[in-house]
């Protein structure tokens, strides 16, 4: 049982999923009954409770006594923490994490060319400027390091994205501190900050991420 049991849940939910789009289901509305369910996937009871349960624990649908099993709202940042749970117990994951951290903050990037205000800009320099005083006092600027890429992100628009990127930071904030502490990286990191930040202003895509390739490959995280 144990050999086949994986593949008949997921074979479940997917075929749950399956009905939700047939019958339109969006959030709120209230799911077919476990019978319903077990009669047209044509599978047991306690199966198609064992999926739901599971879709339950993803914060996916809520049971309400004597209701039913309602569709939530998807929350996202939600999801996404708990793969990136599930992915992070590998040691061998962590150079995973990097290769997507990268992607996710390139194409965020990229989206934010476009979408980016002036009032963003002026954030982005603020943060530079609030670095390189931070660092004068002798301290790191982990705190304007996070923001500085996290503004970028919120200005791509795509919310979905931004919580993809904010789990894969935090999960791995404590790499950007342990990057700022090598010897000359905290002036070399802001000058990278600089460069990414002077592409934008100056509307130059490519060479705004170029810019941010080569921070995030010499930050190492």
């Amino acid at each position: 049982m144990s050999l086949h049991q994986p593949k008949i849940y997921i074979e479940i939910i997917n075929k749950i999923n399956e009905i939700m789009e047939e019958d339109n289901l969006k959030q709120g509305d209230r799911l077919p009954s476990e019978r319903e369910l077990s009669d047209r996937l044509n599978v047991g009871r306690s199966s198609v409770r064992e999926a739901l349960r599971a879709l339950e624990l993803l914060d996916l649908i809520e049971t309400r006594r004597g209701e039913g099993t309602f569709l939530k709202p998807v929350n996202s940042h939600r999801l996404v923490n708990i793969i990136l749970s599930f992915l992070l117990k590998e040691e061998s994951a962590k150079q995973d994490l990097t290769e997507t951290r990268r992607i996710v903050e390139l194409e965020a990037t990229r989206l934010a060319f476009g979408r980016m205000t002036p009032e963003t800009l002026c954030k982005l320099r603020s943060l530079i400027d609030q670095s390189r005083e931070e660092w004068e006092h002798g301290d790191f600027p982990v705190d304007e390091d996070y923001l500085f890429h996290k503004t970028i992100v919120e200005a791509c628009g795509n919310r979905l994205l931004l919580n993809i990127w904010v789990s894969l930071v935090e999960y791995n904030k404590v790499a950007i501190r342990e990057s700022l502490k090598r010897e000359g990286r905290p002036e070399a990191s802001i000058c990278e900050h600089e460069a990414i930040y002077q592409a934008l202003v100056d509307q130059r895509l490519e060479d705004a991420l170029d810019a941010l390739r080569n921070h995030l490959e010499n930050s190492r995280f």
